[in-house]
C-alpha cells in the first residue's frame, strides 16, 4: 500500500464500500479525516475517479448536513450502456479518459482482457501519435466511437 497514492487509496476505499452496497454516502470532512488529507483531495478523487463515463453518478448536497453520494449507475442491459458510452464520447477524448470508456467495457464484462488490450493499443498516444494533441484526440474519439458502435451491433 506504501506505493500507492493517497488518491489510489481514497478510490479502493470507496470502490470497496461499492461492492457491498448500492450506493456510498460520505461527508467530505469526515472521509479527509480518515485519510489525513485535505477536503479537496476528496473532491479530486470523485471527479476523476467516479465519472459517468466510468459507470458512476455523483449527487453533493452544500451545507451543514451535506453529503457526497457515489451510486454506480445500472443499465438494464449491455446494449443500453453501449447507447449510453456513445453518446458521451466527445469529439475529442484524451487517452485517459479513453482508458476509464475501455476500463468499464472491462468492468461489465463487456470485452474480455484480450480485446481490452487491443483496443487501448488502437487508442494509444504511441498509435495516433500525429504531431498534433487535438487531431489526436479527435482520432481516438473517432475510433472509440466506431468501436462502440460495433460492439452495440454485436451485442444485439
Amino acid at each position: 500500500m506504501q506505493n500507492q497514492n493517497i488518491s489510489d487509496v481514497i478510490e479502493a476505499y470507496l470502490k470497496k464500500i461499492l461492492e457491498d452496497s448500492e450506493q456510498v454516502e460520505i461527508r467530505r470532512s469526515e472521509v479527509a479525516e480518515l485519510f489525513h488529507c485535505v477536503p479537496s483531495q476528496i473532491n479530486y478523487v470523485i471527479k476523476t475517479r467516479f465519472t459517468p463515463k466510468q459507470g458512476y453518478i455523483v449527487q453533493s448536497k452544500r451545507g451543514g448536513g451535506g453529503y457526497i453520494r457515489i451510486q454506480k449507475a445500472q443499465f438494464m442491459d449491455d446494449h443500453e450502456l453501449l447507447d449510453q458510452m456513445v453518446e458521451n464520447v466527445p469529439a475529442t477524448i484524451s487517452q485517459r479518459d479513453a482508458l476509464a470508456v475501455v476500463q468499464r467495457l472491462y468492468d461489465e464484462e463487456i470485452i474480455d482482457r484480450k480485446t481490452s488490450n487491443i483496443i487501448l493499443a488502437t487508442l494509444s498516444h504511441q498509435t495516433l501519435n500525429v504531431g498534433s494533441k487535438k487531431i489526436e484526440d479527435g482520432l481516438r474519439a473517432r475510433l472509440l466511437v466506431a468501436i462502440l458502435e460495433s460492439l452495440r451491433y454485436e451485442s444485439k
